[in-house]
Order: C-alpha cells, then sequence, then structure tokens
C-alpha cells in the first residue's frame, strides 16, 4: 500500500511547527511495497504524526440517521448534551459540566446554496477550494432525480450498515485524484467483491452508470471506465482509513481529567458509567459520527501483528494521529494493525485468514514468523468466532473508528 510520492518523507508531528524529521518512506520490495522507517529514536506515547487526508467523506447511511458532522473534516457538530440526548431518544436528558463540551455553534457554516454544515468558516473555504463546486446540489438537494442523489441512494441501498466505505468518497477523489497504488486486474476484482459482496457484485456497473452521469469529465475521462471505475473502488478498498468522531467522547475526556473532590469524582463517574449503558440500550455500538479517509503516510505504513504504532482522532475531526505504542528505534520499521485486539490474539492461521480476505496478503511480521510451525487449523472455539466474522465484517473497523 504505497503512496505516489518520493523515496523520501520526512515529517514532523506538528503540520504547523519545525520540521523535525521522525521518519522516511523507504522502498521495501516489489511484493510489499513501500513502508515507513523511523530516522531517530521515537518514544512510547510520541506523536509520530499528524496528517490531513487527501479526500474524506461521512458515511451515508451515518448522516442519514442524523449522526451530523462537518461535511469537510467530519467534526461532530452537536454538543454532547444534544448527542447524548439523540442516543438516548431522551430530549430531557441533562449533562453536568457544560463547559467541558468543546463544540463551538457560533463557528459554525452552511453552503448558502444546498446548506451542507461546516464546523467553520475554513473548512467551508476548504471544501468550496477543493470540491464542493463540482458537488455542490443547490436547490437540488432534496431532489431525488438529480445524478448525485440518485447514485448516494443507489450506494445505501447496496452498501447498508456496518458501512466500511462511501461512493462520496469517490466522488470527492475525482477532483484531488491521487494514484496511491497499482494492482492487477484480478486483484481489484477481489476487492470489489468483498466490498460490495456477493449479492451486490453485479451493482459496480449501475454505480459506474450513475457516477458518470453525475461527475462525468472529459479530462478524467479514464476514471470512468470500467477499468478505471474498478481501480478507484481497489484504490478505496486497500487503503480506506476509518475516522470516527464524538463531541460525548470529547465530553468524557475532559470531565476524567477534572480535579474533583472523591464524591463528587465517585458521582460523576457513576453518572457516565450510566450513561453509556443506556446508550447502549438505545443506539447498540453506533455511537460515533463516522466517515473514512484517504491518508498518503497512513497509507505508507505497513500491517503487523504486533504494531508498534496506531491511529486514533483526538482531535473530534480528520486530523489522524500516529502514536508510538512502544520504543522505535532508527532504522526499524513504523507498523500499524489492520486487525482489531481480539483478531490479534486468534491463531495465526485466523489472523492470515482475515488479511487474506480483507486486504489481499500473508503476513511474515515476526508474530506471524514465531508460529509458522503451528497448525493451519483453527480450535473449535475459533471455529465459532470465524463463522461471526464472517456475517459481522465491521470487527475490522473497531479500531479504525474508535475516537
Amino acid at each position: 500500500m504505497a503512496a505516489s510520492m518520493g523515496d523520501l518523507f520526512c515529517f514532523c508531528a506538528d503540520p504547523a511547527g519545525p520540521a523535525r524529521a521522525r521518519g522516511e518512506v523507504r522502498f521495501i520490495s516489489s511484493l510489499k511495497g513501500k513502508g515507513l522507517f523511523a530516522t531517530r529514536n521515537i518514544h512510547k506515547g510520541e506523536t509520530i504524526f499528524v496528517e490531513k487526508p487527501v479526500v474524506s467523506s461521512q458515511f451515508l447511511w451515518n448522516a442519514l440517521y442524523r449522526y451530523k458532522a462537518c461535511d469537510h473534516c467530519l467534526r461532530a457538530l452537536e454538543t454532547a448534551e444534544e448527542n447524548a440526548q439523540r442516543l438516548l431518544g431522551k430530549s430531557c436528558r441533562i449533562l453536568p459540566h457544560p463547559e467541558q463540551c468543546s463544540i463551538r455553534k457560533d463557528l459554525h457554516q452552511h453552503c448558502p446554496l444546498c446548506q451542507v454544515a461546516y464546523c467553520s468558516a475554513e473548512c467551508r473555504q476548504s471544501a468550496f477550494e477543493q470540491y464542493h463546486q463540482v458537488l455542490c446540489l443547490g436547490p437540488s438537494r432534496e431532489d431525488p432525480k438529480h445524478p448525485l442523489n440518485k447514485l448516494q441512494d443507489a450506494w445505501r441501498n447496496i452498501h447498508y450498515p456496518p458501512e466500511t466505505s462511501s461512493i462520496m468518497l469517490l466522488a470527492r477523489m475525482v477532483a484531488t485524484v491521487k494514484q496511491f497504488c497499482s494492482k492487477t486486474a484480478n486483484e481489484e476484482e477481489e476487492i470489489v467483491h468483498k466490498l460490495l459482496g456477493d449479492k451486490f457484485k453485479g451493482q459496480l456497473e449501475l454505480l459506474r452508470r450513475l457516477f458518470t452521469e453525475a461527475l462525468y469529465e472529459e479530462h478524467l475521462s479514464r476514471w470512468f471506465t470500467p477499468e478505471g471505475f474498478r481501480s478507484l473502488f481497489a484504490l478505496v478498498g486497500t487503503n480506506g482509513q476509518g475516522i470516527g468522531t464524538s463531541s460525548l467522547s470529547q465530553w468524557v475526556h475532559a470531565c476524567d481529567a477534572l480535579e474533583l473532590p472523591p464524591h463528587e469524582r465517585e458521582q460523576l463517574d457513576a453518572f457516565i458509567d450510566q450513561l453509556y449503558k443506556d446508550i447502549e440500550k438505545e443506539t447498540g455500538e453506533f455511537l460515533n459520527c463516522e466517515g473514512s479517509g484517504l491518508y498518503v503516510l497512513q497509507s505508507c505504513c505497513n500491517h503487523s501483528c504486533i504494531p508498534n504504532a496506531e491511529t486514533s482522532f483526538p482531535d473530534n475531526n480528520f486530523l489522524l494521529h500516529l502514536v508510538a505504542l512502544e520504543e522505535i528505534k532508527p532504522g526499524e520499521e513504523i507498523c500499524i494493525s489492520y486487525l482489531d485486539c481480539c483478531q490479534r490474539e486468534r491463531s495465526r492461521h485466523s489472523r492470515h485468514k482475515i488479511l487474506r480476505e480483507h486486504y489481499l496478503f500473508t503476513c511474515s511480521c515476526p508474530k506471524c514468523l514465531a508460529q509458522a510451525d503451528d497448525a493451519n487449523l483453527t480450535s473449535e472455539e475459533e471455529e465459532e468466532l470465524e463463522g461471526e466474522g464472517e456475517t459481522d465484517d465491521a470487527e475490522l473497523e473497531d479500531e479504525m473508528t474508535d475516537v
């Protein structure tokens, strides 16, 4: 999963700060592509880099169910109290310490033509300059016959929750297209099959026709051919990074940092614990505003079943933070995991099965090599887990969308 960039790419933890190089992108092999390597000692807990996506987009069902997020950076737009009330289905629930909510509604803006919401004037301007001039529906936002609305409706009828991608990510890529990777036709077919599933694989041509009707440009014509459109799908399928934001989660983190008398701390912790229990009963696992994005540096991070770094979204927007999980020495590869915590604890055979199905490669990390002599059979318990996993691909998104 190598990004299209020079062999050497230096970066810093603070994009606006001094360029203190922490690593570089290097070519590894024709089979593995490129990887990210440390150029100095990186300490446990240190932010390796902060990165904006090339493009990002909220999931369509997530938006339809009123998970209100900035249309550009995916920052949650509800206050923590509004967030909790919607998830609980109770408009009367009041949260203590409202001053700990970070949402600034006074900064929110809308597109004057289509009324799409943004968290700030900066996001509205960035979206307009990058893609919104092309994608703005104006007064046709509620018109079901508009080509873009037809495209989105077709996608929702094919890709049900739990979501892993959005057709609008491809739409935004047309304006800012960058070729991150190169796959063979057979590999692309496998990725499309995994993304859409058996039932809807044949709908790819329908999506391509609607996509063309909505967005065709002569100078980008190669992306609208069957082969080009399949390549876009393959790019999203192998490089898409899940994004999750939550004003409620931000409020909880802020409350955790409050210095309170012991009895007040106990009361607040009990309130938060009960709040999440009530939300789980009402809403289940869908707590966050969710979407996906394409990141240049993050896409260069290869997988390991014992990762030394992980991604998170602590700023409540699309800014990806890569943080070291342990000490990383100069020359050591910086790896993340494409598997969640539970999947990483399963057998080598089970891990390889998941990675081959979803990412089309066989892992050769130190953990997998150390377990090379293990039997290629799972236990009865693992077989049960795999049966559940085959019907619930959302497990792969658990860590990706954890705020």
